[in-house]
């Protein structure tokens, strides 16, 4: 039997370390959830009894504190999990790229550009519209100051009948890629958003300029 090396070792450590953390942040996220039910019991308890308005102003930050908290830690939770699609045939994108821009997203435009409105694909709609709609939420972040958003759907040169590129332009892209950083809670949503994208066959990436998505589609027979 050949014996482990120390990267070896380290490699499987890590691995083990990661599924341990896992599992301490799904805990973790439970009993955030506890904290937020006796805050919520002890706001409504405050409510009866005419308290001050700054104690009343306390507990709600305190619950939005720990609602902002698990939400993050749910995305850390699925992020270090297999990701589980069920896609089903014939879903029309044009039809979830028109659902973001219908999105409030902090008062910014959104334009978007289809050239293309018939194409479908085998999709997880659930899924792939948060995850465009991350990658949307990001994109604005990155925006060009006084500039639109512009989300553009086309079919990719390369594969023209079996993918279709999505692609959010008018950003200011760094050197980090947002896609692989992991960079905070923002970032960790980015990078789940590129594993949905990646469970239904596609890639994410980053451009200078622009980030990009590759869908599959059906192919017309």
């Amino acid at each position: 039997m050949r014996s482990l090396t120390a990267e070896t070792q380290d490699s499987r450590t890590l691995e083990d370390l990661g599924l341990a953390s896992i599992q301490i942040v799904h805990d973790l996220k439970n009993q955030l959830n506890g904290f937020k039910l006796y805050a919520t019991f002890l706001r409504r308890r405050m409510e009866t009894s005419e308290r001050p308005a700054d104690e009343l102003e306390v507990i709600d930050k305190l619950i939005a504190g720990i609602e902002r908290t698990a939400a993050e830690l749910t995305i850390l939770v699925r992020y270090g999990r297999p990701i589980s699609i069920t896609a089903r045939p014939d879903v029309r994108l044009s039809v979830i790229l028109s659902s973001l821009r219908n999105q409030e997203v902090g008062g910014e435009d959104v334009r978007l550009d289809v050239d293309d409105d018939s194409i479908r694909g085998e999709y997880d709609i659930v899924a792939l519209t948060e995850a465009l709609q991350s990658i949307t939420n990001g994109a604005l972040t990155m925006l060009k100051t006084s500039d639109t958003l512009l989300i553009r759907q086309c079919r990719n040169d390369e594969t023209p009948n079996s993918h279709v590129l999505i692609e959010w332009r008018n950003v200011e892209t760094g050197e980090r890629d947002v896609f692989r950083s992991l960079a905070g809670a923002d970032a960790l949503r980015l990078a789940l958003a590129a594993k949905i994208v990646e469970a239904h066959g596609g890639t994410a990436v980053q451009q200078p300029g622009l980030l990009r998505v590759s869908l599959p589609v059906q192919v017309c027979d």
